[in-house]
């Protein structure tokens, strides 16, 4: 072989070695997970466990006891706790964390997110093998506890795990939204509280309450702020106002919907009542729970989940004792426009399973998930607030029967308002749906409630929200989100969000180092040829 093409091939393997360690944006790839026939318990093993807890001392106490009450049964598993106070955040991480496969073990987190995980080449765990599996399976003949069997998971929360027609996930808790009334300010506007509200009767109230005294405060309070009408999360909003109407939202194979004529009117409809000041939302004006419970909101809605935020003697009020206002809370279902058939959201957060090039690191990871369904971690952890757990085998038990039965006999444990409205999840799970899950739903889902946030913010500006807007208004959103590319690789990109650090050196260096390669190799060409 002449010198030249001893370089040559040195250069080229270089060239490769530089491919070999940098990553895409994305996972290098794994193999896929096959269940082990035996859990080794002569290794031990070391797994990560990311999850999420709202800065509740509570919840965090729940998470070291389970991890404790596992450890102690599985001795040669160690898991490792990082708590997050936002999902966003978590999710964010395991995206960086993706393309340098250093993703946590067992991860909170939603199924839209799992959408996106799921770009990168076996990254997360497709769990129906172990679902099935006699031994280490839901329910199964070798687990050192007693968890639930597959059909005492409640069928609705588990199908919002299914992606593709495959689980990724298992249901930790799961709430709805509901809304929380100052039923005594409804009743002094000469309104009576029905059951079931209806949309109609949340804007002529909120309406009504807009009123205000010769000297510039509100007939309702006698205060000078009251924003009678407040929606916490207005993707929810958006979502479900279209289901409830029937309106297109998305397909299961990930075509836009939400671009529509029902939406259209929606929006104008919204825009009015902000005109009039009878509603505004969380990212504009503030926590409704705190315009709550300062007596200066009506009707607060949020997450079932925030419910120990909600009423005059809330345990986790925000706002200082003097600011205050006595009244009665009551708790309804979201408003409907069809109260016959009435229709509100499932959410929750779900756990999923990452995958490794260890099975047996695998297995340990998803003994300690299914213990999350254990009665013990389920009641603990519904009990902090308005959450259900997700198996019959917990809702069912005595303990948690129990809990329910004391509603109210504390302003703790027991408070009226979260027990409530966890009753209403309870109740109504029959009517609860969820969004299609694929990848780009949860840009969707944010390019829903951007409108309404975007026409509230105009609103309140005085624009003119007209057709013209309209439609500059969606070509706006859509190009925000990358919705109108029209295939799941736009998805993909938007999804995976700003390209970690790791990988932008990465990739900057391959690039470097084969235009030296390109120049190297034309440098020794041209000199053997002068030769």
């Amino acid at each position: 072989m002449s010198q030249f093409s001893k370089k040559l091939a040195l250069v080229c393997a270089l060239g490769g070695l530089s491919l070999s360690l940098t990553g895409c944006h994305g996972s290098k790839g794994l193999p896929e997970f096959a269940v082990p026939e035996e859990f080794d318990t002569s290794r031990n093993y070391e797994i990560t466990f990311w999850a999420k807890n709202d800065t509740n001392k509570t919840q965090t106490e729940i998470y070291k006891k389970a991890i404790a009450d596992f450890e102690a049964l599985y001795p040669n598993i160690t898991v490792n706790l990082n708590l997050y106070t936002d999902y966003g955040k978590i999710y964010n991480d395991v995206i960086t964390n993706i393309s340098t496969n250093t993703t946590p073990n067992v991860c909170i987190t939603y199924p839209d997110h799992i959408a996106t995980y799921l770009t990168g080449q076996n990254t997360v765990v497709p769990l129906d093998d172990l679902f099935a599996d006699e031994k280490y399976g839901l329910g199964g003949t070798e687990l050192a506890y007693d968890g639930p069997a597959r059909e005492e998971v409640i069928p609705q929360f588990l199908n919002e795990c299914s992606i593709d027609g495959h689980y990724y996930a298992v249901p930790y808790m799961r709430s709805t939204e509901a809304c929380y009334v100052n039923k005594t300010y409804v009743e002094n506007l000469g309104y009576t509280l029905p059951d079931v509200l209806t949309w109609d009767f949340i804007w002529e109230v909120s309406e009504a309450a807009t009123a205000k005294n010769a000297d510039g405060t509100y007939v309702a309070n006698g205060q000078n702020v009251l924003i009678p009408f407040i929606y916490k999360s207005t993707d929810n909003m958006m979502i479900q106002m279209l289901k409830q109407k029937n309106a297109g939202y998305s397909t299961a194979d990930g075509s836009i919907e939400l671009f529509n004529d029902t939406t259209t009117d929606l929006l104008y409809g919204i825009a009015g009542h902000v005109k009039s000041g009878a509603f505004s939302t969380f990212k504009i004006s503030g926590y409704p729970a705190n315009f709550l419970n300062a007596g200066q909101c009506i009707f607060a809605i949020d997450s079932t989940a925030g419910a120990t935020w909600m009423g005059t003697d809330a345990p986790l009020s925000d706002i200082s004792e003097d600011s205050l206002v006595q009244f009665e809370t009551a708790v309804r279902m979201i408003p409907q426009f069809d109260p016959e058939h009435p229709e509100m959201i499932s959410q929750g957060p779900s756990v999923c399973v990452f995958n490794k090039s260890d099975s047996q690191e695998v297995l340990a990871s998803w003994l300690f998930a299914q213990y999350l369904l254990t009665n013990d971690v389920q009641i603990a952890y519904s009990e902090t607030e308005g959450y259900v757990p997700v198996t019959s085998k917990a809702q069912n038990s005595a303990e948690y029967q129990e809990y329910l039965s004391e509603c109210g006999a504390d302003n703790g444990t027991h408070y009226a308002v979260k027990i409530e409205a966890s009753k209403l999840l309870l109740d109504h799970v029959d009517n609860t749906f969820v969004t299609p899950v694929f990848n780009g739903s949860a840009s969707l889902r944010d390019a829903s409630g951007q409108l309404i946030e975007n026409v509230v913010k105009s609103t309140r500006r005085k624009e003119t929200v007209d057709d013209a807007y309209m439609q500059k208004l969606y070509s706006d959103v859509e190009s925000l989100y990358r919705l109108g590319q029209g295939s799941d690789a736009s998805f993909g990109k938007k999804e995976l969000g700003a390209m970690p650090r790791t990988s932008v050196i990465l990739l900057s260096t391959l690039a470097v180092t084969w235009i030296l390669i390109l120049l190297y190799v034309g440098r020794e060409y041209l000199k053997n040829r002068k030769k």
